[in-house]
């Protein structure tokens, strides 16, 4: 009996199950659905992007001229009518859902923006999804944040209770039941597998979002400013966007072929070592940094009536592991270093888009180029 491909060598090999499959993408314009992108173009995809205009600039949906690879559709997804129209005119086999409102502090400012993108938006993409007979496959987004968080030190199974304190993480909650809810009512006796994907904390290049660490810091590196560290004894599950990526992919790939048996909930989270507190992150990249830079100073940022973030949350990925064969391959020291090299390439020649672009993909050829065991 041959061996049994695991998920890198098939998302490689030359007879693809993504070359030429159509792939209807919502959230193409942010940091991971930008990454997700050229990577599905990099397999031979046709992709067909749904979103808003990049939040942030600049972008990597810009800087890597993501909009090269793939058919960009700006709209927005409390649009039911926009989103069904543009789904329908893709004529897609897999549906992947990354748009989101995906801040816990701006859920906090506004919480009913978060709840009608994240909740709503999940729904009407559902919806759409019923009216568009080419679908076989739906797989859908929401954050490690959808559990009820216990503070504890064991990884979060998938069947552990839903909840989130804040409105954010209680909006990927509610998105979660609404999945199941069309899952059982609509979709499976349609035919259609459809399964949520959870996923701890992710660095890259590119990201520019608001109140997240890398970007922060290197904002404050690049500018020669103080940054601000909300938490720093917080300890998050780090790991390389192309990591839970390459994970979306394996499972969709399963939604396809082997319906039912997949459409559950699943989590991709990294090993035991790469859960760094906030503070190591911190020193690390800086030291990463250093040969560009002069001095970073930090200040702890107040906790007197500071807005509820956890302080420990860990998934448990067992599940991906043993049911998909999915593993982390990169160390977090690795994925530190990627993203450093990527951010100092961008501020070396913010105007250089091919240069930016060529060392995107090659960080995606050297990604799909791994064997099994985490290298760095």
């Amino acid at each position: 009996m041959a061996k049994r491909q695991g998920p890198l060598e098939n998302l490689v090999n030359k007879n693809s199950f993504w070359r030429d499959r159509r792939v209807f993408l919502t959230g193409h314009t942010g940091f991971k659905g930008g990454w997700l992108a050229l990577l599905l173009h990099r397999l031979g995809a046709q992709v067909t992007g749904y979103a808003l205009t990049p939040e942030t600039n600049p972008s990597l949906f810009s800087s890597a001229r993501v909009d090269q690879v793939l058919d960009s559709r700006l709209g927005d997804l409390r649009d039911d009518i926009g989103l069904t129209r543009a789904m329908q005119d893709c004529h897609p086999e897999v549906v992947i859902h990354m748009a989101a409102q995906a801040l816990v502090r701006r859920g906090y400012a506004a919480p009913r923006e978060t709840y009608a993108t994240n909740v709503m938006g999940t729904v009407n993409l559902l919806e759409a999804v019923r009216l568009c007979p080419t679908v076989r496959a739906v797989l859908v987004v929401t954050s490690d944040k959808c559990y009820d968080n216990q503070e504890r030190a064991r990884g979060y199974h998938e069947n552990d209770t839903l909840g989130g304190h804040d409105p954010y993480s209680s909006s990927k909650a509610c998105a979660e039941l609404a999945v199941q809810s069309w899952r059982k009512s609509f979709l499976a006796p349609a035919g259609i597998a459809v399964a949520t994907a959870r996923a701890g904390n992710v660095i890259g290049g590119g990201d520019w979002a608001e109140d997240r660490l890398l970007p922060d810091l290197v904002r404050a590196m690049v500018a020669g400013k103080p940054v601000t560290i909300r938490h720093p004894d917080a300890i998050r599950p780090w790991q390389h966007v192309l990591e839970p990526l390459a994970g979306y992919l394996t499972l969709a790939h399963r939604l396809c072929t082997e319906e039912g048996r997949y459409a559950t909930a699943w989590n991709f989270g990294p090993d035991d070592d790469s859960a760094w507190p906030v503070a190591k992150v911190v020193d690390r990249v800086f030291q990463l940094w250093r040969q560009g830079s002069s001095t970073l100073a930090v200040q702890n940022g107040t906790q007197s009536n500071a807005q509820h973030e956890t302080h420990w949350l860990k998934l448990d990925a067992s599940k991906a592991r043993q049911e998909l064969g999915w593993k982390p391959r990169l160390s977090l020291e690795t994925a530190l270093s990627w993203s450093v090299d990527w951010y100092r390439a961008y501020y070396d020649d913010p105007r250089g888009f091919a240069r930016i672009r060529a060392l995107t993909g090659q960080q995606i050829e050297h990604y799909l180029a791994l064997k099994d065991g985490v290298h760095g």
